[in-house]
């Protein structure tokens, strides 16, 4: 009983609090008459089932009204000296809408404007929207935008918790699309190690919406293969704060207005420690990692026909890395086998970056707008490792008596292994971007756009690593040498690393894209349909010292296609696809020994996706639903061809293969339990590729069979008490081979993926839940929200592995491949509160 006190008490200490900014709908906007002056006293209220709800303008003629969540109101704008008018609208949970109006005097005008939640629109376009609420209430280790996509579905696969990195549809990392504010973001360059990464680029404290796309998006968005994510940052109305610390890390969100409303600013600062959950790994380690950032976006609207607006961000990851011992058992019930590791030497890595964007927007009139971003991205990565390794093969004392039970027993020295790395790289990256928009006849939008980019990379590649395995000294793994009878006829030729990279690359590259797009909805017969058609086109050069690549120019058409029939039940379906090239960023350009390719083709996919997206409500108070089912084919040429470990991918850069990739992916998400959004997805998944010939082959992301569940509850009779469950289920991945195997020779594939994480938390007191949980008790009137939970990581302990480590047998000369798990459960308290 003490122990557990003791327990209580120093998960108690380690208790983090948390304040977040969820907030109900609302309509805000200025008030002017006739001669454009602003009016100060109108009533602007709505009536509801739970009353009238009222506000009045200031001086300003400036209006701010919350509404209730995912309810139809109508909104009345009433003065004495003016016409009475009305909007009619449905919004959810942070949204928001600007409604300015020009009030005419009169005594019996009525003027009716409807206003809805953007959803409409993407569900025709294929985007699927995340509710930014589930955002911050996910359950995982990675809590954010990143950990959301990954169990959302819709082909997007992982197997690496401690990564934000995803794959969609058999393609990697690199094929991903990231957009906040329309500025395209990027990640870093070095990263090898999901444990690296730290924070992602978004703040989750700003984020007003998030919309996704699996394949066949517009020509708006740019030139990946795979997919897009698309996140806008809120602007504030009103003064707000929220912190969020605990022994993960923490955060500060600071926003707020100006008297005028015509200034805005959001501030955000956080700060991520990983050690509690690589700590939980089976390697013992010292291991001090920092993740900082600093990011905000101010906004300044000085009428209403300018808009201007600025996101800055600052980050540096500190990762000190120094290995101490390993021990791994594995082999047969009847065989147990444990490697035995000890470490010597440490790695230090830094990352530094600095974002910032400049956007403006001017409203030429009601139809017409003009769009200007400009964007630079400085990135300063450092990856400095020295690391000796000496491993030993022996049996499991499996007797549980013994004070030695599941110690490595009889362990015989096998061999050593040395890493060095000196990599340093420096890369600014400048954007600039002119983008239109027009409206015509309220049925036609056009849309264009043209960029430039220019990219700057200075980089030096030293990696070396010797391997002494069975008292040999191992040569690269390829066959440049006469075989003979060795051990017992030694091979007399120099010693040389297993692996050596070495190189120094001075590049540039400018590019030219633009597009241009129509779209058009309209009702033919009361069936709503919905059509968009466009073309991007993309020119660019790599040149630098010693580099001279050749100019390259790719066009790539896109068409979307979807239909709402006049049915009695609610089916949206839709056809999409076409050309999608991939021009080669600076690391696709990079071969795997380091040296600079210039004239690397774009890869280019022929993607087709057919879906269909169903509404339903069933149960009691008929709750809504939705069920949405893609199938996609992929047909891939000019493979840029690579190896993955880890999160690392290194490419062949010489476009010697074609590849395909063909599924089907279903999602079902509705209200299970009345005022909860839950879900559940499945996917199968298909993809290979053929290397010069050779015959097909799975690619490295060839992940069949995906499961995710995202499940809220709250306790019947004790509603403030709720659970929350996050379960992901994937096949194994192809790569369960040594380094720089030949991909023909070696086909294993990785165990398959198993992770559960549990969240339970009890509300004392939420103002914005649909639920209205409040308490008359003294001591929480200062509180608009006070949560505690506890979330579990890992629930059922699964042991998932992310790569393999192969050895070989001094006695019998086999190889071995030892799982590198990932992270084991993990216990954490989490306190949430808003003031």
């Amino acid at each position: 009983m003490k122990k557990i006190n003791k327990l209580l008490v120093l998960l108690v200490i380690l208790l983090g609090t948390t304040a977040f900014a969820q907030k109900k709908p609302f309509i805000y906007g200025v008030l002017i008459d006739e001669n454009h002056k602003p009016i100060e006293g109108v009533n602007v209220y709505y009536a509801d089932i739970e009353g009238t709800v009222r506000t009045t303008t200031d001086k300003t003629g400036f209006y701010k009204i919350e509404l209730p969540v995912n309810r139809k109101v109508i909104i009345w704008f009433e003065h004495i000296s003016f016409a009475l008018s009305s909007i009619e609208g449905e919004l959810g949970w942070n949204d928001s809408f600007q409604f300015n109006s020009i009030m005419v005097t009169g005594t019996n005008e009525l003027r009716g404007v409807l206003i809805t939640s953007e959803n409409g629109s993407k569900r025709v376009e294929g985007l699927t929207t995340v509710d930014p609420e589930v955002i911050i209430k996910m359950v995982g280790p990675n809590a954010g935008v990143e950990n959301i996509i990954k169990s959302i579905g819709l082909g997007v696969t992982f197997n690496n918790e401690l990564s934000t990195q995803y794959s969609v549809r058999g393609g990697n990392y690199d094929e991903n699309l990231v957009y906040v504010n329309d500025v395209e973001i990027y990640r870093p360059f070095l990263i090898r190690s999901g444990q690296q990464e730290g924070l992602s680029f978004t703040n989750s404290n700003m984020v007003k919406s998030v919309d996704f796309s699996s394949g066949g998006f517009q020509s708006r968005f740019g030139d990946k293969l795979s997919s897009v994510l698309d996140i806008k940052y809120r602007k504030p109305t009103d003064y707000a704060a929220a912190l969020e610390a605990s022994f993960l890390g923490g955060s500060l969100t600071l926003e707020g207005v100006s008297k005028d409303k015509k200034w805005a600013a959001i501030v955000g600062a956080r700060y991520r420690d990983n050690s509690l959950l690589v700590n939980s790994q089976e390697t013992q380690t010292n291991y001090k990692p920092t993740f900082a950032d600093v990011q905000t976006m101010v906004t300044f609207t000085p009428n209403e026909k300018w808009d201007f607006s600025f996101i800055g961000n600052i980050s540096q990851n500190q990762y000190n890395y120094q290995p101490l011992t390993r021990q791994t058992n594995f082999g047969t019930v009847d065989d147990p086998i444990a490697l035995q590791i000890f470490y010597e030497g440490q790695e230090k890595d830094q990352y530094k970056t600095y974002f910032g964007a400049f956007t403006s927007e001017y409203k030429v009139s009601d139809i017409f707008r003009l769009k200007f971003i400009g964007s630079a991205y400085h990135t300063q990565e450092q990856e400095h490792f020295d690391i000796l390794a000496q491993y030993a093969l022996g049996n499991v004392d499996t007797s549980i008596n013994s004070e030695t039970f599941g110690a490595c027993t009889d362990c015989v020295s096998v061999g050593s292994q040395l890493n060095h790395g000196r990599n340093d790289l420096d890369a600014l990256i400048v954007n600039a971007e002119v983008k239109g928009y027009l409206t015509f006849k309220k049925k036609h939008n056009f849309e264009w756009g043209v960029k430039y980019t220019r990219e700057d990379i200075r980089d030096r590649l030293v990696e070396w690593e010797v391997v002494d395995s069975a008292g040999f000294s191992l040569r690269p793994p390829v066959n440049d040498i006469v075989q003979n009878d060795q051990p017992y006829t030694p091979y007399k030729g120099p010693l040389v690393p297993y692996q050596n990279t070495r190189a120094t690359n001075f590049a540039q590259i400018n590019r030219f894209s633009g597009y241009g797009q129509w779209s058009y909805r309209d009702t033919i017969n009361n069936n709503v349909i919905f059509m968009n058609a466009g073309v991007r086109a993309h020119q660019w050069q790599v040149t630098g010292d010693n580099i001279d690549g050749k100019s390259q120019i790719v066009v790539s058409p896109r068409a979307q296609f979807a239909i709402k029939p006049n049915w009695g039940r609610d089916m949206v379906f839709r056809l999409s696809g076409g050309l999608y090239y991939q021009p080669p960023f600076y690391r696709e350009l990079r071969d795997s020994l380091g040296v600079v390719q210039p004239n690397v083709k774009a890869q280019r996919s022929i993607h087709v996706v057919l879906a269909n997206d169903y509404s339903f409500k069933m149960g009691d108070g008929n709750r809504p639903f939705k069920l949405v089912t893609e199938a996609y084919y992929k047909k891939i040429d000019d493979v840029n061809t690579y190896t993955l470990e880890n999160v690392r991918i290194r490419y062949r850069a010489n476009n010697d293969a074609v590849a395909y990739a063909y599924g089907l992916d279903m999602r079902l998400n509705g209200e299970f339990v009345p005022g909860t959004e839950s879900w559940i997805s499945f996917g199968y998944m298909r993809t290979e590729e053929n290397i010069n010939g050779r015959g097909y082959i799975p690619r490295p992301t060839d992940q069949r069979l995906k499961f995710g569940l995202l499940f809220q509850d709250y306790v019947p009779n004790i509603p403030n008490l709720k659970m929350y469950l996050n379960l992901v289920y994937n096949t194994g991945l192809p790569g369960g081979s040594p380094s720089y195997a030949d991909s023909y020779v070696y086909q294993s594939r990785l165990n398959d993926y198993r992770r559960a994480d549990a969240g339970f938390a009890y509300v004392f007191k939420d103002i914005y839940q649909g639920d209205k949980i409040k308490s008359d008790k003294a001591w929480l009137k200062p509180f608009q929200e006070l949560t505690l939970g506890l979330e579990i990581f890992n629930l059922f302990n699964n042991q998932n592995a992310i790569t393999n480590t192969w050895v070989r047998d001094v006695y019998s000369k086999a190889q071995y491949g030892i799982p590198n798990y990932l992270t084991s459960r993990v216990f954490s308290l989490k306190l949430s509160a808003r003031i």
